[in-house]
């Protein structure tokens, strides 16, 4: 173990926790603070689709100019303070502006830091242990993913109710402490060796010259994610089913936690889908994770068809969504190294988190959108068409 578990992986993960648990606590609690201010589900979706294809097109500028100044570290430093920032403003929001804006200013921090940090892990490691590095990265940083939702959940529970509004607003302001302490730790902990600049590097001549094998899996990744809406979602999904038995403010209580729980399957999955990988046959274990991803989002389209709320059920999908996330998280960072030369590894972090952010946006502005506009059965089934398409290309296509 000594072989890979390192200062960086350690300190990445420590900055990754931190990073996740400021913004899960926050995104936890958000599907039930939106009716309180009358923002819809389709603005949801357009909200998290906008934000996230932000933030992923902005890796791949940041990705490529990494390489071409041949250092990282201090984009990633000031990124993830932007990161933890931002989702404080939604303390002062009245309607989906200030939402959208803040989850913008806390995205723009995500794009600079998220592509940089992989290319560094990547770096950081030796190649026979890079999936268990990213698995083990993954699992920190879902860990911070469990204690950020039940931190909500408690601050929710405790915090003194002068208006409805009133504890969800606290929690987005203390978020604030988890969401700063993150660049702090990034900064004394991770240690970067810098590389020899390339002044002479085009943006435009990098990316068309990424390898055919590295294009497939890119294909693949789109397919799934145009299909793949963000959690926030699920979690709406779940409190929207759990309303009329147990009232608004329980049942979003009770989806925080069971957002809880696809995060303590993600990370439990993590490193041992890292490990397995590392043993060989990476595109085939990401095309089981796409696939459970498909079946998630085809067991809640059916649960709002069948107009059931059982408590099993949901935790079942869940933990169905845990698994799924583990794999597309840890294989989607661990596979592109293998394909594609080190001297282009910021750009090709960058390109794939594009490829991503077009994905987020057409995903959730599709759910969110056929959820209010059709119905939610349809949204999910549509999502979990497409990602069944990902999972088959990712199969097929990628060597």
């Amino acid at each position: 173990m000594r072989q890979w578990l390192n200062r960086n992986v350690w300190g990445m993960t420590i900055t990754s926790l931190l990073s996740d648990a400021s913004h899960e606590m926050v995104m936890a609690v958000l599907p039930g603070f939106l009716p309180l201010i009358h923002v819809a589900a389709a603005a949801l979706g357009w909200i998290e689709g906008a934000s996230d294809a932000f933030s992923s097109f902005l890796k791949l500028f940041a990705g490529w100019y990494s390489d071409k100044i041949g250092h990282r570290k201090a984009m990633i430093v000031t990124g993830q303070f932007f990161t933890g920032a931002g989702l404080s403003i939604f303390a002062f929001a009245g309607g989906w502006g200030l939402l959208l804006t803040g989850r913008m200013v806390s995205w723009f921090g995500r794009g600079l830091r998220g592509t940089l940090r992989d290319a560094m892990l990547s770096e950081s490691v030796e190649p026979e242990f890079r999936a268990r590095a990213f698995g083990f990265h993954r699992a920190g940083d879902t860990i911070g993913a469990v204690i950020g939702p039940i931190m909500g959940v408690v601050l929710l529970h405790w915090l003194p109710v002068d208006t409805p509004d009133a504890p969800f607003r606290r929690i987005f302001l203390l978020s604030l402490i988890p969401g700063i302490a993150a660049p702090l730790a990034f900064l004394f902990l991770v240690k970067e060796t810098r590389r020899q600049p390339k002044p002479w590097m085009n943006f435009l001549q990098s990316v068309r010259e990424l390898p055919p094998a590295f294009r497939r899996m890119l294909m693949a990744v789109g397919l799934f994610g145009s299909g793949d809406f963000s959690p926030a979602l699920l979690i709406l999904a779940a409190a929207t089913l759990l309303r009329p038995e147990y009232g608004a403010v329980r049942a979003a209580q009770i989806a925080a936690l069971l957002y809880v729980i696809r995060n303590i399957v993600n990370a439990a999955a993590a490193y041992p889908i890292g490990w397995l990988a590392d043993q060989g046959r990476k595109p085939i274990l990401l095309a089981t994770g796409y696939l459970c991803g498909a079946l998630t989002a085809g067991f809640t389209g059916w649960m709002f068809l069948a107009g059931s709320a059982s408590l099993p059920a949901l935790s079942a999908i869940f933990a169905l969504a845990g698994v799924f996330a583990a794999a597309q998280e840890t294989l989607e960072k661990a596979i592109p190294p293998d394909i594609t030369d080190p001297a282009i590894r910021g750009t090709v972090y960058g390109t794939l988190g594009a490829v991503n952010g077009a994905g987020d946006l057409i995903s959730s502005a599709l759910v969110g959108t056929l959820w209010t506009m059709a119905s939610p059965q349809a949204a999910f089934a549509v999502a979990g068409g497409l990602m069944l398409l990902g999972a088959i290309s990712v199969a097929a296509f990628v060597d």
